[in-house]
């Protein structure tokens, strides 16, 4: 990817009864964000790039910082990241793969760079705030590079728990069995055939009364997911963001 020079970001002074949030979904294929107003509508445009192949924090802080330069003012900022993340510090990154991830404080790096607070959690989390009923127990499963997850209790998000990096069939993990690079190894209709299987295992293994399916593979999915599950819109990795400042 192309990259222009790193562009100074001033600082956006508004005056609003309802904060704008500029939310931001990190994937392993692309970066994604938009503006949100306090009624979750998107603010302009939403921009995206696909994310840099090698990808240590500060070639993401610096591609972050290019791509939201043309965006409407903001006041806060919500970032969905593919990993464990606890209080802004990023713990794993399995899908950049590199050691320079582990307890990288993401929060503290945008700040300044986007000059304005930061909240960092898992990007599946996100989503799932954006989605869930806040009514008993809710799994939220994304399929795209890899497979992320998040839980829910009456709304409350749970402790995370990076099941991509679990064993699931053959040694394989999740990740492996269900990622992108699986899909287009073994062919969709057989790759549909293991997203069956898989969530078959997590409603006997989690109980959930509501699952909810995101994630750009979530479309090609060719089976009825059942009573109790949807797929969800895969904007609702931005409109968590909202959610995430309440």
């Amino acid at each position: 990817m192309k990259r222009k020079r790193s562009v100074s970001i001033r600082p956006r002074r508004t005056r609003r009864a309802d904060p704008h949030t500029l939310a931001i979904d990190v994937g392993g294929s692309g970066v994604k964000a938009a503006v949100l107003d306090g009624q979750g509508r998107i603010v302009g445009e939403r921009v995206r790039v696909k994310t840099p192949a090698r990808c240590p924090p500060a070639v993401l802080v610096r591609a972050v910082a290019d791509l939201i330069a043309p965006l409407a003012a903001y006041d806060r900022v919500a970032v969905g990241f593919p990993g464990v993340v606890r209080d802004g510090v990023v713990r794993t990154a399995p899908n950049f793969g590199s050691a320079k991830w582990r307890g990288f404080d993401l929060a503290s790096a945008l700040t300044p760079a986007l000059k304005r607070p930061v909240r960092v959690i898992n990007d599946a989390e996100v989503q799932g705030l954006g989605v869930v009923t806040r009514k008993g127990i809710e799994l939220v499963i994304t399929l795209g590079t890899g497979v992320g997850s998040a839980l829910f209790r009456d709304g409350e998000l749970m402790p995370h728990l990076e099941l991509s990096q679990h064993p699931v069939h053959g040694g394989k993990t999740y990740d492996k069995y269900l990622g992108e690079r699986a899909r287009k190894r073994v062919g969709t209709r057989r790759w549909n055939r293991r997203v069956r299987r898989v969530l078959a295992i997590l409603e006997r293994v989690v109980n959930y009364d509501r699952l909810h399916v995101g994630g750009g593979n979530a479309a090609r999915i060719d089976f009825p997911l059942g009573r109790r599950a949807r797929i969800v819109n895969n904007k609702a990795g931005l409109l968590g963001g909202i959610a995430l400042w309440r």
